[in-house]
């Protein structure tokens, strides 16, 4: 008789409740699944949906986590892209339903019924995790497992926004924050040669902007920031992966002709805009939500061939309560991994 497999899990046993360290038994994959012995997960503030309980019909107990790096360990029946020991990905899409609008049209990622690790199936906060096929990307080996994480998330989003947002080098690209998206945007915006600004709270970070690779800097507590951008000639694109709605729309006259501000951050209030400019030059604003496994494969390829990398800081499993609180304090420099 084949021994059961056991596994340490971090899980939220109900919505508000605390993340809880146990081990139990790992559930062999059903057809079409892909179990993952998990290397590292990232901590994401989008974890917090998961902890407390911010969606409806999460069922609990359940293990957050969707900035997940591994090896296959198994796969299910009719599993045909993965085998034994290759090293995957798997970031905010776990999977899509086929039926709905957006999935009909092929914009799998605003699927009405995503599938999203950690919140309609357990996430990475383990050692294991258990995957759709489809929902799983090829991981360079040259990235490390604590690196590769946090691209999977806030890598993909902010450069799959850039990718998509219209704006063609050398044109001037802001990012709005130096957090953990807007420092890895700006590495991306310098990277595909726009001109790139970057735009936060205090002088003290302009060395740090400019290392990153922001040829300008705008300190928004001293200079007003849709002013300064309309001195470089205006943004094309303005990416905002703050959460304060008053700092996005103070940002917001900085666009320039056909200029777009896509927004990252969610923010909690309305953000507050000045439709005639918007008119008459043709400007938008437009939300962008991460995107599909083989967005995740090209963002991954692209960090390694340019280099772009997260600042992170690293906890082992046994504190994922500890580097959850580091995470929502604010304080981390820039991304909070758990590694396994």
């Amino acid at each position: 008789m084949a021994k059961t497999k056991t596994g340490r899990f971090a899980l939220v046993v109900k919505a508000g409740g605390d993340i809880e360290l146990v081990t139990r038994e790992v559930r062999e994959p059903e057809a079409g699944w892909v179990r993952v012995k998990v290397q590292a997960c990232g901590v994401c503030h989008s974890d917090s949906i998961t902890k407390e309980g911010l969606f409806p019909g999460i069922a609990y107990p359940r293990v957050p986590g969707h900035e997940v790096v591994g090896l296959v360990d198994a796969i299910g029946d009719g599993v045909t892209q993965w085998k034994a020991g290759q090293r995957v990905g798997l970031g905010w899409y776990g999977g899509h339903c086929t039926k709905c609008n957006p999935c009909r049209r092929g914009d799998l990622v605003c699927c009405e019924n995503l599938k999203i690790p950690g919140i309609a199936y357990d996430g990475g906060y383990a050692e294991y995790v258990l995957a759709p096929e489809i929902a799983l990307a090829a991981v360079p080996e040259s990235l490390a497992g604590a690196e590769a994480g946090p691209l999977l998330c806030a890598g993909i989003t902010t450069f799959n926004a850039l990718r998509n947002s219209g704006a063609q080098p050398p044109a001037v690209v802001a990012v709005l924050g130096m957090g953990g998206l807007g420092h890895l945007g700006v590495q991306y915006a310098a990277k595909m040669g726009f001109t790139t600004v970057a735009i936060a709270r205090g002088a003290d970070k302009a060395r740090f902007a400019h290392e990153l690779g922001a040829a300008h800097y705008i300190d928004s507590t001293v200079e007003d920031v849709s002013a300064a951008l309309q001195k470089l000639g205006g943004a094309k694109t303005i990416l905002a992966t703050v959460t304060d709605a008053d700092a996005m729309s103070a940002a917001l006259g900085g666009l320039g002709h056909q200029g777009k501000f896509v927004v990252l951050g969610a923010a909690a209030t309305p953000l507050k805009a000045n439709v005639l400019p918007m008119l008459l030059r043709k400007q938008g604003i437009q939300g962008w939500p991460s995107g599909t496994a083989i967005d995740s494969e090209d963002t991954l390829k692209f960090s390694v061939a340019q280099g772009v990398r997260p600042l992170i800081e690293k906890y082992p499993l046994e504190k994922a309560a500890e580097a959850y609180a580091r995470m929502m304090s604010g304080k981390a420099r820039f991304r909070v991994v758990l590694e396994m």
